[in-house]
Parts: structure tokens; sequence; C-alpha cells
């Protein structure tokens, strides 16, 4: 390990940077360092915004992709090498904003009896019945299901928070009868080692193959399941703040953006044109 990835390492710790994201960090600057063939401390600010342009531009990368790398170049470059900011000159990290696509009632019966194993299905219902973070659901521990307070305990989520999620008394039955037929004795959700939890990335991999399955055309990516949560929660009249609670949002802003994609909240909403008092169109006459 060189000198310069240790101390960023430490500095990530320091920071209370989570392991995944240290993780993407440590890739970003590695593959920058392997794209010049040199270090990351010999390299110029030219050099840096070159390299986010070819990823931009050249490899076409995702938006949110390149603000990962340009987010692990500003802390490579101002926390571990110590630069100013100002000396770096990246461009800001614009996101575009996109509604997010959420499965359908049907779709979600259609998925949960597409999948062919017993903890494949639960680790699905669990997803989306609590509205929980792929990260969140690999990591559920047995004391977590809190059954007498029909709640599930999500610890040390996002933002390093605890906190309180809905548990359903239809997937307390499903947990009750894949627990008594697998029987995991810590993770609700183990990997391949009882010891383990199941990696975020397998759990990912079940869904893909479970909506192929199910020949569901959209919702590709397992968050489609919190998605749908939290816009069915509005459907069914649930105010935006407590599903902000429930998904673990800071911001009100964040679980209001389901508003724009909730059929029931927008099926109430009348269009200004019905607002106003217009006589009937005149019928066209023949050969106008």
């Amino acid at each position: 390990m060189t000198p310069l990835r240790a101390k960023m390492i430490a500095d990530m710790q320091l920071h209370r940077l989570a392991p995944g994201t240290q993780a993407l960090y440590l890739r970003a600057i590695t593959e920058l360092a392997t794209y010049y063939g040199r270090s990351p401390e010999h390299l110029t600010s030219d050099e840096i915004r070159a390299y986010l342009h070819h990823l931009l531009v050249e490899r076409q990368l995702a938006w949110s992709t390149c603000n990962v790398v340009a987010a692990a170049i500003r802390f490579c470059y101002v926390e571990t090498l110590g630069w100013p900011l100002g000396q770096l000159h990246l461009p800001p990290r614009i996101e575009r904003k996109r509604l997010p696509r959420v499965l359908s009632v049907e779709e979600l019966q259609r998925l949960f009896a597409a999948t062919r194993h017993p903890k494949h299905r639960a680790l699905l219902m669990t997803t989306y019945a609590a509205g929980l973070r792929v990260s969140e659901v690999v990591r559920l521990q047995v004391p977590d299901i809190e059954s007498d307070r029909m709640l599930i305990r999500v610890t040390q989520a996002k933002g390093h928070k605890d906190r309180y999620t809905l548990l359903s008394t239809r997937l307390l039955t499903e947990l009750r009868a894949y627990w008594k037929l697998l029987r995991p004795p810590r993770w609700l959700f183990p990997g391949r080692r009882l010891t383990e939890p199941m990696p975020s990335d397998s759990a990912r991999k079940i869904y893909d193959a479970t909506r192929r399955r199910a020949q569901i055309q959209h919702g590709s990516g397992i968050h489609s399941l919190r998605h749908s949560f939290a816009t069915h929660l509005l459907d069914a009249g649930v105010d935006p703040r407590t599903i902000q609670v429930l998904l673990g949002h800071r911001a009100l802003a964040t679980p209001a953006r389901y508003l724009q994609v909730s059929r029931q909240h927008l099926g109430h909403v009348r269009s200004p044109l019905d607002l106003l008092e217009l006589p009937e169109y005149p019928p066209a006459q023949p050969g106008a």
C-alpha cells in the first residue's frame, strides 16, 4: 500500500465516511492514477479536469458516476494532499433530477411470485414493506424485528442514525415462515457464511433476476422497491412528514417529490382550465 493510499484511508475514517463510500473513493482515485500512469500527487489541475471531461464526454458515464469521481478527487486533493479548494477548479456538481420509477401493485405481486427461494421472497418483501435501502435490509439482525411493537429497527443507517420503520402483519407472517425454515442465527439474511450478512450486490442481483422473470420492464434497481413504498403510502393518504421519518430522510423536500408520481394525489388535482367558465365551442360547419 502506498503512503498516499494509507493516508487517504485514514482521513476517510477520521471523517467517518461509510465503508461503501470509502471503497468508491479509492477506486476513483486508483482509476485516475491508472489513466495517467502517475501518482495523483503529481497531476496538475488541468489534467484532473481533462480526466473528468473524458469520463463525461468520451466515455459518457452517468452524471451520478461522474459526481462520485469529482467528490473523490475533491476529498483526496483537499483533505489528504492539502490543496486549496480553488486550486482544483472543479465544475459544480450538477445532478439531473429524475422522477423515481415505481412498481404498481400488480407488478409487485408478479415480482414476489417470481422468486425461487423463500429467502429471496422474504428479502424483497422486507425491502418493499419497510421502505429500506439495500444496505439496510442486508444488515438486519433477527432481534431487529420487534414483533411485539410491530416495528423494524434500522441500526446505523445512512448518516449513522438509528430509526424505526413499519412491520406489516403480512410481512411478519412471511418472516416467521422463513425463519422456521432456515433459522438464521444472527443476520436475518446471511450470506454464504451464516456469520456474515448478505452482500448488497447479491441482493441487487436477486432483485434483477426476479424482475426479469416477472417480465417487468421498468423499475431497474432494487431501490425501486423503496420508491414504491413511499409512493404507495402517499396513495393511501399518509402525510409526507410521516413518510420522511419512515424513510430516514433529513429534509421534507426529499419524500415530497413522491407527490409528483402519486396517481392518487395527482388524480385529485384539477387543471386550472377546468376552473374557467367557457362557452361550448360551436360545432364545425360543413365545408369549413
